[in-house]
Order: structure tokens, then C-alpha cells, then sequence
């Protein structure tokens, strides 16, 4: 690793911990949907675990299942919880006839290629231990037309597409029996919260009524869909938002007026760059003939930046292609380059610790031509986020009072440092596709101790590389004496 991307990393974590104070850090008991940041993965995919449970998995075949269990899941939390997801979104884990879970035959049993309920349970206490909650996926159409209600002709099936059946959503039998199924789903397995899918055929007064009964069963649950509704979700889909983000980032130069959407309405909303039913937002990059890594940490640090709860398929963190399923449904590689899961991990760490970074108050200063400059703010903090998607440098200036009296902006992702100018006005200078969020904070000087701890950084480093290089002509001479 070269000793400039070292230290910068090494002094990327001094100025995490110095700027966020402890007490900043929310009370888990205490969150809300907006709180929270979603890791959206496929069971199949995400990684093999226990080899026993291989049935019919051939690794060669995407649209076959590739091994992916429950206890893959609990070998590789570190992997989710180092970049500080606080939800895990498992997706369908219903018996299944498809590796996504899509084909569901039961609402009452788990898929056994993902593992025994006993794995399933040591899995769900793996990831409560850590402090993180547990999401998973409850269709109300598009199932298996072997579903067992089909097989005992319980209630009228529709065909659909592919072997697929919806049922007749009018029907107020089907509507009790889904209600009480996704109720039971919830308090037999121990989730936090359900996603319901495929319910854009129902009724919106039913699909409050299931999000009430859910309630009802355990308060604290989150209710979300991975669609646009207006029934009473914690969270809900937009796909106006989606393509704005992804439209604003995934070129140079690109332009960026329709982020103008996160000041309007409420911010109770997913917020998300792709997800697992469409094109890989890697896909549009790669199409549009950019390279994946910048686009991703300029297109992520305004992810986690907007108003709202940002959810992340797996396989982001690798930039995985794929314009549709199961191509977009790679099988997770773990052998990866670290950078983006890094940044990734950064972000997080600002929206875990601050409160005001992840529900403060929302406004855009500068929004043209590509480069982007908003602010989080709240009684106790300020935060500037600065996102120069162009190629070439560009600069804006802020002024104090939109900053504050006696404060200079820290930048926490690279270390920049803008201190208030003589006529009052705070100006960022950023090179080209270049992003950088700054702390407001109290303006005293020069920072001492962090000084010092930057020379002892070097210091130490230069002292390491010396008494490398000392034992290796001691090595050599001994060889030449030998």
C-alpha cells in the first residue's frame, strides 16, 4: 500500500473519532425506519456456509441455486456489520422453486437449501447480538402454482406468468389468511420487521390493515414494501428518486437538477442508487463507458447523504453487473479491493454517530453543472456535503452565516480543512470527481494534539520503514559474509 493512501486512511479515522462524540450515538432501543441503513441481499447468494445443505446447487448456472445458506449469512456478518449496516434485509426465504426466493410453495416453512429452522434461529441471535435488526420478504402474489393453498385448492388461484399464480385479491378469505400468515411469520422466526412485495393488485385499506395487525403483534417491527404505495409503511419505494440518483452520478458532467427531489415531502423513503429486480446501477456505468469505482464513491457518499433510510443490495460493495436476473444476482466474491467497502463503512459511521447527518434538516446550496453542495444541519450540528462530479475543479462560496461564527469546515473523508476568509465566505475547492463531507466546527487555531498525533502517524511509519530496510542490509551482508 503507498505510505500517501496509509496515512490518509490512518488519519481518515483520527478525524472520525475526534469529530463525533459519543453522545451522539443513537440509543437502539429509540430509532425509527430513518435511523436505519438497509443491507438488501439474496440468501443463495451471499455466501455457501454449510456444504450439507447442497441439494440441487450447481455454481455454473446462475439461474440454478449457487449454496448460499444461513449459516453463510452468520459466518459473514463481520463483513455487513464492519461497514455498519444496522438492518439486514434477507429477501424471500420461504420454500421455494427459485434460487430468489420468487416461486414461493408455502408461507409456513423455510427453504431447506437455506438451512433447518435451528440455523435459521442461531443466525437471527448472531445478528441481534451485534445490535442489528432483521428484515425478510412476504409476497401476496406471484407465487409457485404449486403453492400448498394451490395444491389444496384452499383458494382460488389466478395464472399468472411463468409458473406463477396470484390469488384473488378481492376475496376477504385470502385477505384474513395472508394477514394472519404474515403475522405468524413474523413472531415464529423473531423478525424485525417484514417487507411486503407484490401487493400493488391490494387494496390499499387491507394492506393497512396487515400493516396494523403487524403493529399490533410487535410495535417496534418496521413494515416496508419495495414498491410505491401509499398505504401506512414505514418506508416506501420511489423510483423518481432512484433515477434521480442514478441519472445525477452515473456520467461526468452530468446533470444533477432533478436531486432537487429530496426537499420535497416527507423523508420517510428508501433511498437507493438499484436494486435486486432491475439493472445493476454498475450496469448503467459500465454501458455508459465510466469507471465503476468513482462513479460509486461519488454516487454512495450522496447516498447516505439524502434524506431518508439508504438501502444497499449486496454485491455493491463490488460493483456487481448485470442488466436482469440471475445475471444481476452474481454470487458474492469476498476476495475484493477494499476501497469501496471503506467508504461505504465511512459513510455509515457518520450517519450511525450523528444524528443530525442522518435526519437533520436537508437543503441544497449549490446544484449546477455537476457539482453538488448540500447541507445537514441541526440546533447542535452543521454538515456540508460537497460533490464535484465534473472533470475539472470547481469551488464554492459559502458564507458565514450559513455556517456560523468562529467555525471552520473539517473535511472527514480526505482531511480538507476551509477556514472562514476575510470577507466572511467559506470556500470549497474540489478537484475534479471528487467528494468530501465537512464538520462545522468550533474554529480555535490550529488543532495541537491532532498535529502532534499527525507527526507521530509519520514518524512512526518512517521508523518502521527504517528498521526494515536496516534488517534487510543486515540480511544482505550476512548472505555476502555466508
Amino acid at each position: 500500500m503507498k505510505v500517501k493512501k496509509w496515512f490518509g486512511l490512518v488519519v481518515t479515522s483520527l478525524l472520525l473519532v475526534s469529530t463525533l462524540y459519543p453522545a451522539g450515538v443513537f440509543a437502539k432501543a429509540d430509532r425509527t425506519i430513518e435511523d436505519e441503513s438497509i443491507y438488501d441481499l439474496l440468501v443463495d447468494r451471499f455466501n455457501n456456509g454449510d456444504g450439507r445443505n447442497d441439494y440441487n446447487v450447481d455454481t455454473q448456472d446462475l439461474s440454478a441455486f449457487n449454496g448460499g445458506d444461513f449459516t453463510g449469512i452468520e459466518t459473514r456478518l463481520e463483513h455487513i456489520a464492519g461497514m455498519g449496516f444496522t438492518v439486514i434485509s434477507l429477501g424471500p426465504i420461504f420454500v421455494t422453486e427459485s434460487y430468489d426466493g420468487s416461486k414461493v410453495l408455502d408461507y409456513t416453512q423455510l427453504e431447506p437449501q437455506f438451512g433447518t429452522d435451528a440455523e435459521f434461529s442461531s443466525m437471527m441471535k448472531a445478528i441481534h447480538k451485534r445490535d442489528i435488526a432483521a428484515i425478510a420478504d412476504f409476497p401476496f402474489a406471484g407465487v409457485s402454482a404449486n403453492h400448498v393453498w394451490a395444491q389444496e385448492g384452499k383458494f382460488e388461484a389466478i395464472p399468472a406468468t411463468d409458473g406463477t399464480i396470484d390469488w384473488n385479491h378481492t376475496d376477504e378469505a385470502v385477505q384474513q389468511a395472508l394477514k394472519e400468515a404474515v403475522v405468524n411469520f413474523l413472531e415464529t422466526n423473531k423478525l424485525d420487521g417484514i417487507r411486503l412485495t407484490k401487493t400493488a393488485k391490494y387494496d390499499t385499506t387491507f394492506v393497512n390493515d396487515v400493516i396494523a395487525a403487524v403493529k399490533a403483534a410487535n410495535p417496534k417491527a418496521y413494515v416496508l414494501t419495495n414498491e410505491e404505495s401509499d398505504a401506512n409503511f414505514d418506508a416506501t419505494f420511489s423510483t423518481e428518486k432512484m433515477n434521480a440518483l442514478r441519472n445525477s452520478f452515473v456520467v461526468a458532467d452530468a446533470d444533477a437538477s432533478s436531486l432537487n427531489l429530496f426537499t420535497q415531502g416527507t423523508s420517510n423513503g428508501l433511498v437507493q442508487l438499484d436494486d435486486l429486480t432491475g439493472p445493476r446501477y454498475t450496469y448503467d456505468i459500465v454501458e455508459a463507458r465510466m469507471f465503476p469505482p468513482t462513479r460509486w464513491r461519488l454516487a454512495a457518499t450522496a447516498l447516505f447523504s439524502m434524506p431518508g433510510t439508504p438501502i444497499v443490495p449486496y454485491g455493491t460493495e463490488i460493483a456487481v453487473n448485470g442488466k436482469a436476473a440471475p445475471e444481476n444476482h452474481q454470487l458474492m466474491n469476498y476476495k475484493i479491493e477494499q476501497e469501496l467497502v471503506e467508504h461505504i463503512a465511512d459513510l455509515n459511521t457518520l450517519r450511525n454517530e450523528s444524528e443530525t447527518f442522518r435526519t437533520g434538516d436537508f437543503e441544497i446550496l449549490y446544484n449546477e453543472d455537476g457539482f453538488s453542495v448540500f447541507k445537514r444541519s441541526s440546533d447542535k450540528e452543521t454538515w456540508i456535503i460537497a460533490i464535484n462530479n465534473t472533470t475539472h475543479t470547481s469551488n464554492f462560496a459559502i458564507p458565514k452565516e450559513v455556517i456560523g461564527d468562529n467555525k471552520k469546515l473539517r473535511g472527514v473523508l480526505d482531511g480538507d480543512l476551509v477556514r472562514e476568509a476575510k470577507d466572511g465566505m467559506f470556500r470549497i475547492v474540489l478537484e475534479r470527481e471528487v467528494a468530501e463531507i465537512y464538520i462545522a466546527d468550533e474554529d480555535k487555531g490550529f488543532n495541537i494534539p491532532y498535529l502532534i498525533a499527525s507527526i507521530l502517524i509519520y514518524v512512526f511509519f518512517l521508523g518502521f520503514l527504517f528498521i526494515v530496510w536496516k534488517k534487510g542490509k543486515q540480511g544482505r551482508k550476512n548472505n555476502v559474509d555466508a
